[in-house]
């Protein structure tokens, strides 16, 4: 028998192991972000252990950020390219996942990862296409870089100072992978020649896209925290060098350029939906931007049903909204259409897949289907 052992020393491996002396009893614990509380997140892989009914425990995933992992099942791949869910249960302490490895090597995670190489092959993807522009904003405080994309036709018939300013930022919460899988579906449509929406758009807007809010987090393997152990999406009012660079920068842009139409990828760990929050507790808000949220709701649910708004957050009584949130800093300061979008670490409820759950890959279609939503509703935004 191949003697068991578990590695994390890779991009966003994280993992503690406490027992490995038993391949029927994986004892593990999951690891807090690097400077914070946060503990929810983890990757990591299993060698030597073909042929064995494997069931990995996770002794504290009841003390996690978010313990509701009721309906979770963890993600596993041989290949790191093609992710399967596997049968996972939780006793109100202990979640427990199972599964008999068919290769003496295989990966497990939270979700499907989005690794920091596969960032950067994003930016070359975009990068290829003449509607393009690479900004460099500046650095993380890990030094890595914070990069813009600025995407527009430089023939468009409309004048750029007319030309909407629409901004879609992700992963502020760096273990919300999905967030990165939903740009990147979202910039292959918005770069495709051959469809009419994208034309359409690329005509009439200037998008500014951030993939990565939080690059230090993602190869850290944390779940919600930079590397100094800051919550990005509360630091929106006061962003410093020193604590939120990936902020200040990102914000800094965003006065030089306005906004009238800003999205902000994250994903849920409890609720089986994809669904918007938007601002309706910031006392700027207005029947205007009333409408326009009902009807960017409206359209993205004939564009996708995997879209609902039926359940998701309870929303914030009137001028009782936490400014220190991207969605509803930027909606106040710019008087403009803001929402956060929120997917599932688990299964869209109405739409289950058995063998992946929500995935990469539907999380990409998700991205792209958001066009037909920005389409109905952006030459209202003003």
């Amino acid at each position: 028998m191949s003697t068991l052992s578990i590695s994390t020393q890779f991009d966003s491996g994280s993992i503690e192991v406490v027992s490995l002396a038993d391949h029927r009893d994986i004892q593990l614990k999951i690891k807090p972000d690097n400077a914070s509380e946060f503990a929810q997140w983890f990757h990591f892989r299993l060698q030597g252990a073909a042929g064995l009914p494997v069931c990995l425990r996770f002794l504290n995933a009841g003390n996690s950020a978010y313990p509701d992992w009721r309906a979770y099942r963890v993600v596993a791949s041989y290949d790191r390219q093609h992710w399967f869910r596997i049968p996972t249960e939780f006793d109100g302490q202990v979640m427990s996942a199972s599964v008999t490895p068919v290769s003496n090597s295989l990966y497990f995670a939270y979700f499907e990862p989005y690794s920091h190489e596969r960032h950067l092959d994003l930016l070359g993807f975009a990068a290829d296409s003449d509607k393009v522009e690479i900004e460099h904003l500046g650095k993380t405080l890990d030094g890595r870089d914070m990069d813009l994309l600025r995407i527009t036709d430089s023939e468009s018939n409309t004048p750029e100072a007319q030309r909407k300013k629409v901004w879609l930022i992700a992963r502020q919460h760096p273990g919300e992978t999905m967030a990165e899988w939903f740009v990147e579906g979202f910039l292959e449509r918005l770069l495709d020649g051959d469809d009419p929406t994208s034309r359409v758009l690329l005509d009439k807007c200037v998008f500014y896209v951030v993939p990565n809010m939080n690059p230090d987090g993602a190869v850290r393997g944390n779940l919600r925290t930079n590397a100094a152990g800051a919550n990005l999406n509360r630091e929106w009012q006061n962003p410093t060098l020193t604590r939120s660079p990936e902020v200040f920068l990102v914000r800094e842009k965003m006065l030089a350029t306005g906004v009238d139409l800003f999205l902000d990828a994250h994903g849920d760990e409890a609720q089986p939906y994809n669904f918007v929050a938007g601002c309706e507790g910031n006392p700027g808000y207005s029947d205007r931007l009333h409408r326009l949220e009902n009807a960017f709701k409206d359209a993205w649910q004939v564009a996708s049903p995997d879209f609902q708004d039926v359940h998701g957050y309870e929303k914030d009584e009137p001028g009782q909204a936490n400014l220190t949130l991207a969605t509803n800093w930027v909606g106040q300061q710019f008087d403009c259409l803001a929402y956060t979008i929120e997917m599932p670490f688990k299964d869209n409820a109405n739409l289950p897949d058995e063998e992946y759950g929500w995935s990469g890959e539907r999380s990409k279609k998700f991205g792209a289907s958001v066009l037909q939503a920005i389409l109905a509703v952006v030459d209202r935004t003003r």
